[in-house]
């Protein structure tokens, strides 16, 4: 079963998300739905063609975050740490320069702000490695060597 990591803060965003899809989206495009069968013709009718999309986006939707949240687990925060696993603050070393990315789950993941996924090159590179090894990334300009120099 895949694990699909969060904190608890995205956890109550996205059951925030699930809960306004089924109290209140759910309603809306039903509702529109009805208003569109009024207007007639359904073969010809651009009303209700549009509410059957947005229905089954709605739905669609409903069904990915109920999948999703079936198999969360939340990432706990620790001090440190011997190895990288999800959750840590890694700082590296990237030739001359010190970058410091977050390891999160991919439903968080904000590289422009220092979060990178688990899943993303970079970061199963990071995973499980230890303060003072080097990693190789591949990436479309060729290898790139970091060198982890503190995990929090």
């Amino acid at each position: 079963m895949d694990r699909h990591y969060l904190s608890k803060e995205r956890l109550e965003e996205l059951t925030q998300e699930l809960d306004g899809l089924k109290k209140t989206r759910r309603v809306e495009v039903a509702e529109r739905l009805k208003r569109a069968k009024d207007f007639g013709d359904l073969s010809e009718n651009a009303e209700y063609a549009e509410a059957r999309e947005e229905q089954a986006a709605v739905e669609t939707r409903i069904f990915e975050l109920e999948e999703m949240l079936k198999k969360v687990e939340i990432i706990k925060k620790t001090e440190g740490g011997d190895t990288v696993h999800v959750g840590s603050t890694v700082t590296s070393k990237k030739g001359d320069k010190t970058v410091k990315y977050t390891i999160v789950g991919a439903y968080e993941a904000k590289p422009e702000d220092g979060k990178i996924s688990d899943e993303s090159p970079l970061g199963r590179a990071f995973m499980k490695h230890k303060v003072g090894e080097r990693v190789n990334v591949t990436t479309p300009g060729g290898a790139v060597a970091y060198e982890i120099l503190k995990i929090e």
